[in-house]
């Protein structure tokens, strides 16, 4: 277990430019390998979990070639993946598990899917259930209940056919999960979600020429409906990963820390339905310059800037759909939390106790080794602002997001703060510190 030592900062400017978006990057992973023809990506994500679907897919029959200018191509198996030799390792990407899962159950093969010691422990009936409604037979470790099954996962593939399915708790991987075993399905799926989750499998899906159809709501209190007709075919694409938006999420919040920040993001993801953190960043006091805005396969790219509004660093209150929304940047937003005038309260995200570590538990603790007093609740945290924190020791739980977020909150504390397990950032963002590094004035 690696520590890296943060030390204090001054101030926070300069520009990057950030690896590609891990979400986009799993899905058109997967969909490459599932296409016909060879599908050629730039700005891959470096992160250890796309990368887990890219050695899935391989095994699945795909060939994937790292090229020496850093794209990659994955030639794909044009609708028939072969039985693997080996259980399929998704390593600790639950994205990887939970959306292959609906990918492979359609092709009459015996799956099995592992993953790392966290990845076991994360919860997996929510795709089960979906997917033995079409007619996927899966066994989970631990009994099949909600409370229960995980992973190993057996999947005994086969025909499916289509389902009206609901969405019960909002969670992109379970609609993508549904959408991709529904495109290989007898008859047309269609589901249904009460709060909207990134939509990057839909653009994905139309990318490599697949049709799927968004029904607005006919009626206040109705929801939309995504239906997807069965049995189609995919082509293969040449596409340019956006940069990841939640690997900017630390970034951002960085430059809320200092009243002279000055941050570029270029070639970023801004995918409206994860610029709810945009939103956040200018209600914390943030001001954001769109300085250019491109569409590529549906998905925004634009490079913006970021300083901060002389007002001050202000607090705000996340509850309801924007914590869905938010879930994954909720970390280092709840860090930062304790330099706002106002405080940050955080409700609704009981989803973040199941993620590669408890990670209300975790920011709770660390907060704490820092000084900071704060009131736990199940489902979210409330932090409130005017506090000085010092340097402390650590705690990632080996989960990249605390990891990440932890050394941000360290730049405005008093002395050097420890990272213990810092290696765990390379699950999402490898050149982090490196970045961290540069932009930190010190």
């Amino acid at each position: 277990m690696s520590i890296q030592i943060i030390r204090p900062a001054l101030n926070f400017q300069g520009s990057v430019t950030l690896p590609g978006d891990k979400s986009i990057s799993h899905r058109y992973a997967m969909l490459a390998g599932l296409a016909e023809g060879t599908t050629r990506l730039s700005n891959f994500s470096t992160g250890a979990d796309p990368h887990s679907s890219l050695a899935c897919m391989a095994a699945l029959g795909a060939t994937v070639v790292h090229n020496p200018d850093k794209t990659i191509e994955i030639t794909g198996t044009a609708g028939h993946f072969i039985q693997p030799e080996h259980p399929l390792d998704c390593g600790n990407s639950g994205s990887t598990m939970r959306m292959l899962a609906g990918l492979i159950a359609p092709h009459p093969h015996h799956f099995t899917l592992i993953g790392d010691h966290s990845l076991t422990l994360r919860p997996m009936e929510r795709i089960r259930k979906p997917l033995a409604a079409m007619g996927a037979e899966i066994h989970l470790t631990g009994g099949d209940g909600a409370s229960g099954g995980h992973a190993p996962i057996n999947i005994y593939g086969g025909p499916l056919h289509a389902i009206d399915f609901d969405t019960p708790i909002p969670s992109a991987q379970v609609k993508t999960a549904v959408l991709f075993a529904g495109l290989q399905a007898e008859g047309t799926t269609s589901l249904s979600e009460s709060v909207r989750t990134r939509d990057h499998s839909e653009h994905a899906l139309r990318a490599f020429r697949a049709t799927l159809t968004r029904a607005s709501a006919s009626a206040p209190g109705h929801l939309d409906r995504l239906s997807i007709p069965g049995h189609q075919k995919l082509h293969a694409i040449n596409a340019t990963v956006p940069g990841d938006i939640s690997s900017a999420a630390f970034f951002l919040c960085a430059a809320l820390l200092f009243p002279d920040s000055n941050l570029i993001l270029d070639s970023i993801g801004m995918n409206p339905t994860r610029a709810a953190l945009l939103d956040v960043i200018a209600a914390l006091g943030g001001r954001i310059k769109v300085l250019n805005v491109e569409e590529h396969h549906g998905e925004l790219i634009g490079t913006i800037q970021v300083t901060t509004n002389p007002g001050g660093f202000n607090g705000t209150t996340i509850s309801g759909s924007l914590s869905a929304q938010l879930i994954d940047e909720l970390p280092v937003i709840a860090a930062i939390a304790p330099y706002t005038r106002d405080g940050i309260t955080i409700r609704d995200a009981k989803e973040l106790r199941v993620k590669e570590s408890d990670r209300i538990a975790l920011v709770a603790k660390n907060l704490k080794a820092m000084g900071a007093t704060l009131t736990e609740h199940e489902d979210g945290l409330t932090i409130p602002g005017g506090q000085k924190l010092h340097g402390a020791q650590i705690d990632s739980g080996t989960d990249h997001r605390i990891a990440m977020a932890f050394s941000i909150a360290a730049l405005r504390a008093t002395g050097e703060t420890e990272i213990h397990g810092a290696e765990a950032a390379a699950i999402s963002f490898p050149e982090f510190f490196t970045h961290l590094d540069t932009l930190s004035q010190r």
